[in-house]
């Protein structure tokens, strides 16, 4: 029965949204009427409301419905989809600015004269407009308006003419910043947890280890790492349509001509170029440029790209030319006076104590008054034309509405879904399926695509996105990244605006298409531009660093980067090491030997034990990497042999698993029955009980008999890697930070030297003052002792003294007798400290200067420009841990 009500909640949904019956109500109507109908189906027929739900009851799931809608907004972490609001007003007054208008000519005068160029223009056109507005249905309808007449003029195929306006102008759904891939974010931070949950559970069925090591883990993804990952992408697609259009164009001169530009390039021509580049430019510049250095997070993005829309509107709207861009000059102007004050002075505003911080303060006041200025001016110019700021306000708050709606009707819609098993129905169909990782992500790309002829692409990421992102995220095998997955769902996705027949692009353009172009020819057109997608999507899919490369280095450069000792870092980091060994020429082997040959005579124990400690661990550490080469290729050795074996005992397992599950959820049944059910019915239950006991037993039975020695072999093989690995970690950690703490005792030499007339003057205060006094002033320089690396010996004599002035012993003899142990020792470090800055200190430093980028790397505060962009295209790669599982 649980499928039967599946399967009302399917057809209702489909039909809801079939007759045209709005998509934000369709979803949780489907949802609530379904779980009504099953309660009140199990409470006539079963006696029980529970019956016909795959675990808990109706109030249980439309509670959880409830909790799934509060999540949406009620949560802090899921503050990402405050952008949304922020883009679709930028989008929108960037649209009523006819930004759209002034490119398209400029562009096509631009590559007129080129074969094809009149449709390069339209792409380009169409990837600036997705990058600042990002509405389809706008763009399209401006590009259909504008450019469509002049190709069709021009002898341009229809066919071409119509599939790139269409293609075009759903760049927007790639190209950040998109509200497609702020949804997407949001959808798979909550499929990242349960995918997280899923290879926990794995890995423990799998090893019997109850905690699964954090380096396997399953990561999260953001908005603006959507962004990032979806940058590249998006100009890989505009690079294959304008490459298309151009190579039809030369091979079909006739269907795509190049137009001369009756006008001259001259100055003026120039100039207006760079008028209407230059402003949605520097835009996109400020948005994605402050996401991907860091300075901004998405939302502080939107707000950026919100203000500087409305600036814009400010200077183009205006049909009076009289003090135009006066508003535009007086906002540029307070970012620049912002931009000297931060590079200038300290300007936080809590920590100013000189009148040098308070200047930098004032200035930034001056260029924050100004930028406002000119925001608010440029904002009452655009409310007093047409009244335009009240409609962009009003088409967003609508918009914004449409989207928040649809994402809270589908929350109930999973919640639905879930109560009667299908989320499991969907995994065991996937994890059923031959093939592994791959063939189901295939199978899901093509359920996207397919959706995409009939549903919307806010359908496709809230509802199908839920069920199958966990599954596909848990995965070791193919160990993917959300990021890169959100990605290829987005460009999936993007195709359901050309497929007919309810291909949305297709439909805005045909209200204003002339009608000498068919609806046939349309679809002609989309054909190709749909084929270049489908391209794009396997090149992404086979290359998945185009996607995940800017993240990570976005990442790793940030302040905020992760630091080296970060679990996930580690493999890539060994790596890395190992790459820098075999290319310095053997510089800092040499390094080491020389650290060998440091005059240690006249130093004291501790500095040589240290010295003597670090050089050992780094020839442990030397030693340890060629251990990893050797266990890493008797791990490669034997992985062929292993995989099909290990492949063939999970898949027995993971049937097992099944049919477990089943047996399970039938003596859930079986218990539920009441007691006048029929005893055919008991004992069909009870059949089909024995049948799955059996099942599973015969299962077991065909695990291979070598499996446990292969097994155990190739764990011996693993853990002598890791064993290898950790050996390595330890010895380089070992080798740096000795070494580095005899440096900083040298580095501490001046400080120490200063503390001399302090400490002898000690020797008078203990004499003479007042117990609580002496005891006082022996604290606090034993505490300054206390932060000078080395000082050790001093601090502890200090706090002999320290105690002996104490109100317990106010004993000033034997005070004064730990302070002379305390001179002794400052007069002994002070001799080799002295001693130790021209016998020790040059060959140390070239020395730990070797380590610091090696061997070393994992103990430093922070990656290096040169770790950071190695390690982002290293974990570009999805890496496979099926062989851990």
């Amino acid at each position: 029965m649980e499928l039967f009500f599946l399967l009302v909640l399917i057809v209702i949904m489909a039909t809801a949204l079939g007759s045209g019956y709005p998509v934000a109500f369709a979803l949780p109507g489907a949802a609530i009427i379904t779980i009504v109908l099953a309660a009140i189906s199990g409470y006539l027929f079963a006696g029980n409301t529970d019956a016909y739900f795959h675990s808990g009851g109706p109030s249980e799931w439309l509670s959880a419905g409830v909790l799934n809608l509060r999540g949406v907004y009620w949560e802090v972490e899921r503050d990402t989809l405050i952008a949304i609001p922020l883009f679709i007003f930028m989008g929108i007054m960037l649209q009523r600015s006819k930004i759209a208008e002034d490119l398209l000519v400029t562009m096509a005068q631009l590559f007129g004269p080129v074969p094809g160029g009149l449709g390069i223009s339209v792409v380009f056109v169409g990837a600036l407009l997705a990058a600042t507005t990002g509405i389809v249905g706008a763009t399209v309808v401006a590009m259909g308006m504008i450019s469509l007449p002049a190709m069709l003029r021009n002898n341009y195929s229809p066919s071409l003419a119509t599939g790139t306006i269409a293609a075009s102008g759903t760049l927007g759904q790639i190209i950040p910043p998109s509200i497609v891939l702020i949804i997407l974010a949001d959808q798979l931070a909550s499929a990242t947890d349960q995918a997280s949950t899923a290879r926990k559970a794995l890995y423990k069925e799998a090893t019997g280890e109850l905690q699964m090591p954090s380096v396997f883990d399953v990561s999260s993804t953001s908005a603006g790492e959507m962004f990032l990952g979806a940058f590249v992408p998006g100009l890989l697609l505009v690079a294959i349509y304008m490459v298309y259009i151009l190579v039809f164009a030369l091979l079909k001169p006739s269907a795509a001509p190049a137009v001369p530009f009756e006008g001259a390039y001259d100055r003026k021509f120039i100039g207006r170029v760079l008028l209407t580049l230059v402003p949605p430019l520097a835009l996109i510049f400020l948005v994605l440029g402050s996401i991907i250095s860091g300075i901004a997070t998405v939302n502080q993005a939107g707000a950026i790209g919100a203000a500087g829309a409305m600036v814009m509107a400010g200077y183009r709207l205006p049909e009076n030319k009289d003090k135009l861009y006066y508003p535009a000059f007086l906002a540029l102007i307070g970012i620049g006076i912002i931009a000297f004050a931060l590079a200038n002075y300290d300007m936080n505003v809590k920590a100013a104590d000189s009148a040098d911080d308070m200047t930098g303060i004032w200035i930034g006041v001056l260029g924050t008054v100004c930028l406002v200025v000119g925001i608010a001016w440029s904002g009452i110019r655009v409310l007093n034309i047409e009244n335009t700021l009240h409609g962009v306000m009003m088409e967003t708050a609508k918009t914004t509405a449409l989207v928040f709606v649809i994402l809270l009707g589908a929350a109930m819609l999973t919640a639905a879904f879930r109560a009667f098993g299908g989320e499991e129905l969907v995994r065991d169909f996937l994890n059923g399926l031959p093939g592994g990782f791959w063939t189901q992500f295939i199978i899901v790309m093509a359920v996207i695509f397919i959706l995409g002829f009939f549903l919307d692409f806010i359908e496709i990421a809230v509802v199908v996105v839920p069920i199958v992102a966990p599954i596909l995220l848990a995965d070791p095998s193919a160990n993917i990244t959300a990021v890169w997955l959100g990605v290829m769902i987005g460009l999936n996705i993007q195709t359901s605006f050309l497929t007919p027949p309810f291909g949305f692009a297709l439909f805005y353009l045909r209200g204003v298409a002339p009608a000498v172009v068919k609806t046939v020819q349309m679809y002609k057109g989309v054909i190709a531009f749909i084929t270049l997608q489908l391209i794009a999507l396997t090149i992404v899919g086979l290359y998945p660093q185009l996607v995940n490369y800017l993240p990570n280095r976005s990442s790793f450069l940030s302040d905020s980067a992760p630091p080296p000792r970060n679990p996930r870092l580690q493999f890539c980091l060994d790596q890395f090491v190992m790459d820098k060994l075999a290319k310095d020429g053997g510089a800092t082997i040499a390094a080491i030997e020389a650290a060998k040959s440091i005059n240690l005579d006249g130093m004291p124990k501790d500095v040589t034990k240290l010295l003597t400690s670090s050089i050992g661990d780094a020839e442990d550490a030397i030693g340890s990497l060629d251990d990893i080469t050797v266990t890493v290729d008797a791990v490669s050795q034997a992985e062929p042999e292993f995989r099909p074996l290990l492949t063939q005992v999970r898949a027995l397992e993971k049937s097992i698993r099944q049919a477990n599950a089943e047996k399970e959820e039938l003596e859930l049944v079986l218990r539920r029955l009441p007691d006048d059910a029929s005893a055919t019915r008991r004992m069909n239950l009870e059949t089909q009980i024995a049948a799955l006991e059996a099942e599973a037993d015969h299962l077991a039975g065909e695990i291979p008999l070598e499996w446990k020695d292969a097994y155990q072999t190739f764990k011996k093989l693993t853990d002598a890697e890791t064993k290898a690995r950790n050996s390595y970690r330890r010895s380089g950690d070992g080798a740096f930070e000795d070494a580095a703490e005899v440096l900083a005792m040298l580095d501490a030499t001046q400080a120490y030297l200063a503390l001399e007339g302090e400490l002898y003057a000690l020797r008078t205060v203990l004499e003479t003052a007042d117990f609580p006094d002496a005891e006082e002033a022996a604290k606090q320089l034993e505490r300054t002792f206390r932060n000078v690396a080395g000082a050790d010996d001093v601090k502890d004599a200090l706090g002999d003294v320290k105690k002996a002035m104490g109100k317990r012993k106010k004993d000033r003899e034997a005070a004064l007798e730990a302070f002379d142990e305390a001179i002794a020792a400052y007069e002994g470090q002070k001799e080799w400290r002295a001693a130790a800055q021209t016998q020790l200190r040059p060959g140390l430093e070239a020395y730990v200067d070797a380590l610091k980028g090696t061997i070393g790397a994992r103990v430093q505060p922070k990656l290096s420009r040169e770790q950071a962009l190695y390690l982002a295209s290293c974990t570009a790669v999805h890496k496979d841990l099926s062989l851990n599982f």
